[in-house]
């Protein structure tokens, strides 16, 4: 769990290379190592900063009114070449934990699978419980950019170096804001991937394990409420909701595997968010790949909103503002007196 004592030391982020080697040694071969994608390396293309810029970005060469995200607090919070940014830093620390992937909520109607709902609404429960104190240490985290007389400080919002967002390393409060909120828009975009909430059933074979029932829903999904810090209800989720069984050792024989279900990879247009050349067989089916890239950018517009909601109930609508100043301007001690 991060913590927020503001410091200055930063370190540099391993290198995207050996944080995916790394990765790939440790995880069988039965469950491949994905998520919407981080890096350009071994098969991924960036998919989460190409979501993350697609929803979030300012258009080019205009300054941030406070709901789009200046370049290089952009690069932060999205990744560019070389970083993994706020949002990929699951991928660097957390890329075992079903938690932050919203893995492990599977389940299929039919007599016999041996996960049931109960099981498969707790696990969900538990990516919705994580994602929810995510995105409030990121609310939290913002306070610490304001001096004792309300002066936004130069120190704890700079962007002279980039942030580092891996292994709990507390630093800049900018950082440390954009961190939990990255975090917490990791997990919710990959709900969209490794769910069946927008998908399509390949109607040419028989509904199993290995070919899921899609829901074909839209985004946002009422379950990823993140502002909320209750419980998720069992009633708000669709009975023939799944999620893929993610295994660091063979643990889901006979369940619905994250190979059956993810939609992890493939080409997006990081302006407009289009979705073209799907990597996986549940991404290439009936234009799965597509409307999961369509929800995340959607979730992610959704979650900001709810963000900067979350600064203006914490510190005030004139504060909660320059909160949201803070975090989207790569200059906040000039720009967000």
């Amino acid at each position: 769990m991060t913590t927020f004592r503001p410091r200055t030391l930063r370190r540099r982020p391993a290198p995207a290379a050996l944080a995916a080697m790394t990765v790939a040694l440790l995880v069988p071969l039965e469950q491949p190592a994905q998520a919407f994608g981080t890096i350009n390396r071994f098969g991924q293309q960036s998919e989460h900063e190409r979501i993350t810029r697609a929803a979030l970005a300012c258009p080019a060469g205009t300054p941030s009114d406070g709901t789009c995200f200046e370049p290089h607090s952009l690069d932060q919070l999205a990744g560019k070449s070389g970083t993994f940014g706020a949002v990929g830093a699951p991928d660097t620390d957390e890329i075992l934990s079903p938690a932050a992937h919203c893995d492990n909520a599977d389940y299929l109607s039919l007599s016999g699978y041996p996960h049931s709902r109960e099981q498969a609404n707790s696990a969900l429960a538990s990516c919705i419980s994580r994602l929810q104190s995510r995105f409030a240490e990121g609310v939290g985290a913002v306070g610490a950019a304001f001096g004792g007389d309300g002066a936004v400080s130069e120190k704890e919002t700079t962007l002279s170096k980039d942030c580092t967002f891996t292994l709990g390393i507390s630093g800049r409060a900018k950082c440390n804001a954009l961190e939990g909120f990255g975090r917490a828009l990791h997990g919710a975009q990959d709900f969209y991937s490794h769910s069946n909430w927008t998908d399509r059933t390949d109607t040419a074979r028989a509904v199993g394990t290995d070919n899921p029932p899609g829901l074909d829903l839209q985004a946002p999904a009422t379950v990823l409420n993140l502002i909320s810090t209750g419980p998720l209800h069992p009633s708000a989720i669709p009975q023939d909701l799944s999620t893929g069984c993610f295994a660091m050792f063979p643990g889901c024989r006979k369940r619905i595997r994250h190979g059956d279900l993810n939609k992890d990879n493939g080409l997006i247009h990081p302006m407009t968010g289009a979705a073209t050349a799907p990597k996986t067989p549940r991404g290439r089916t009936a234009g799965n790949f597509q409307r999961a890239v369509e929800a995340a950018v959607t979730e992610t517009r959704r979650q900001w909103r709810d963000f900067r909601q979350a600064l203006t109930d914490r510190y005030g609508t004139e504060r909660g503002r320059r909160a949201a100043c803070v975090l989207t301007h790569d200059v906040p001690a000039r720009d967000c007196r």
